[in-house]
């Protein structure tokens, strides 16, 4: 069986941490090299840093914070937030990111993740979704969460797969920041879909989240943001506790 995993998410905009509920309402949540430095050394397995709005002022993610995040960290880092190119990708590489995701421009362009797998690798990419229920019915969002389109999550996360994509990093905008828990049933049917693994975003508040996403999910790794942030618990202690759930965590 293989090891679940706990990634912190550092959402980034100027230059800061923020963290919002349904993708709005952000509020700071802290500088993202200490934040970094701290999930670390409690243990997390991964950590991901988004430059959330990167894609909606039409720019590319800030190489400069990468690197600061990059030197105080010693596991898997990944980076996204307007990438576009294999070149996009290669200075994000260059500058510490071990994986790159990417999202609005794969949906624009999906050649994009064939390219960038080709290139690369596919355990290199990873392709983030953010997707809204409504009406029985999970459509993709782009821009941070700004631009609706008529694209199925589902068929969506089949696509990219064949397309090259390593992993899948799944946020639902209803679930965003509001603690109630992941989006267990979309997770699991997700995870029936495709054959890579499926890293789950919105909606940690609780321990026994995690416990469900994995169990009843199956989400293969869990990510988390306000929950270690705003010091609700830490990295360390979840997985201490997971571990006693008969959970197949690293410590």
């Amino acid at each position: 069986m293989l090891t679940k995993r706990i990634i912190p998410c550092l959402d980034i905009k100027n230059g800061r941490t923020v963290k919002g509920v349904n993708f709005i309402n952000l509020r700071d949540a802290g500088d993202p090299v200490a934040l970094a430095k701290q999930y670390a050394l409690q243990g997390a397995d991964e950590l991901v840093f988004l430059d959330i709005s990167a894609t909606l002022e039409s720019r590319k993610t800030t190489r400069e914070m990468v690197k600061k995040v990059a030197r105080e960290i010693d596991i898997p880092f990944t980076v996204g937030g307007g990438v576009t190119s294999i070149e996009d990708a290669s200075l994000l590489l260059r500058s510490g990111a071990d994986k790159i995701a990417v999202n609005s421009a794969a949906v624009k362009r999906p050649e994009l993740v064939r390219e960038l797998s080709q290139h690369y690798g596919n355990q290199c990419i990873v392709v983030a979704i953010d997707a809204k229920k409504t009406d029985q019915n999970w459509n993709v969002f782009l821009a941070g969460g700004t631009v609706p389109t008529d694209l199925n999550l589902f068929d969506w996360a089949k696509k990219v797969e064949t397309m090259g994509a390593g992993e899948i990093l799944f946020t639902s905008m209803n679930h965003d920041g509001v603690k109630t828990g992941f989006a267990n049933d979309a997770l699991a049917q997700l995870s029936e879909a495709v054959n890579i693994p499926i890293i789950a975003s919105g909606g940690a508040g609780a321990i026994q989240h995690f416990e469900t996403v994995f169990k009843e999910g199956k989400a293969d790794a869990a990510l988390a943001a306000s929950l270690f942030h705003f010091g609700q618990i830490s990295v360390r202690d979840l997985k201490v506790e997971l571990q006693k759930k008969q959970i197949n965590i690293r410590l």
